[in-house]
């Protein structure tokens, strides 16, 4: 009996784990990378929608979001350059999981409004006492006055 494999260039019709998006998030990028780098790499494994690097100068920058036209392409791309090497950095290569993203949104905006409140919460501690001082000093002064006037 003999066996023979064969591959197809046709997707295969088994279902993808529910994670699999066509959109993929790219992480520990070299800062100095250009779009046109990221084409040539990302290309290789199917058609590039669309590719947006991080800014420069904000946190955002050695990442940058792939877009392909096919969630096979996406996951052919996630399966082979998930660690590749790209100018002495191993590249991180996530599928874009939205709900992840608006958490961490939510997360960051919440810590700002919690600072906003301590520093509140600290600026009215601060008005109170100096209210106080001021009360105990004129309670202070009037007991003198008052413990003068009966000499």
């Amino acid at each position: 009996m003999q066996l023979s494999f064969t591959t197809c260039c046709v997707p295969c019709t088994s279902r993808l784990p529910p994670e699999v998006n066509r959109i993929l998030y790219v992480r520990n990028l070299p800062f100095k990378i250009t779009s046109d780098e990221m084409y040539a790499i990302f290309g290789k494994y199917g058609a590039v929608h669309q590719i947006r690097l991080g800014d420069k100068a904000k946190d955002t920058r050695g990442t940058a979001f792939v877009v392909y036209e096919d969630i096979y392409d996406a996951k052919a791309a996630v399966d082979h350059l998930s660690g590749f090497n790209v100018g002495g950095r191993y590249l991180v290569v996530l599928y874009y999981q939205p709900a992840k993203f608006e958490r961490r949104a939510n997360a960051e905006e919440k810590k700002k409004e919690l600072e906003e409140l301590r520093r509140q919460v600290k600026a009215k501690k601060t008005s109170m006492a100096s209210k106080q001082a001021t009360t105990d000093a004129a309670a202070a002064a009037s007991a003198i006055t008052a413990g003068s006037g009966n000499e």
